[in-house]
């Protein structure tokens, strides 16, 4: 899995770097695994202008512009947070591309309704925003971040073709 996210970063890089355009990240689940995977690309400060990892909801609120309501509503690993995730780290930084997550890595924390492999995922480019959910099978946290962070790579490239 390591080289398949080296591969997809690198491709990212090119790709934006081709359309000159810029890239954020806001994680919580992920913990900055996606931020870390672009970064290790050679020329990647061509695009990557940073993330924030936004773990805690208050961090979520304060920092990337995510409303008490839509926390209070739908719960941190929603759709409508992940939408408000990626649209704050996208104005916040100026990025013409931006991912966001939201989830439950485990191997604690899954309820009946979200149990631990349930991530939310976005990506948004220009005016363009894409979700996903994951309900990904619990193999480990280890497991559940790698392949998050392969299927938002993906994403990206989707949504950039």
């Amino acid at each position: 899995m390591e080289t398949e996210i080296k591969q997809l970063a690198a491709e990212i890089v090119e790709i934006l770097r081709s359309k000159g355009y810029t890239f954020a990240t806001a994680e919580s689940c992920t913990g900055g695994a996606i931020a870390s995977a672009v970064t290790r690309v050679p020329g990647c400060s061509d695009v990557m202008l940073g993330g924030v990892v936004a773990y805690h909801n208050s961090v979520k609120q304060a920092v990337l512009g995510v409303s008490c309501d839509t926390l209070c509503k739908y719960g941190a690993v929603s759709e409508a947070v992940v939408r408000e995730m990626v649209c704050g780290v996208s104005q916040r930084f100026g990025a013409d591309c931006a991912v966001a997550t939201s989830g439950i890595a485990g191997p604690g924390g899954g309820t009946p309704d979200k149990p631990v492999g349930t991530v939310w995922v976005a990506v948004k480019v220009a005016d363009k925003v894409v979700t996903r959910l994951l309900q990904l099978q619990d193999k480990g946290r280890e497991a559940n971040i790698e392949n998050t962070v392969c299927e938002v790579l993906r994403m990206v490239l989707e949504v950039n073709g």
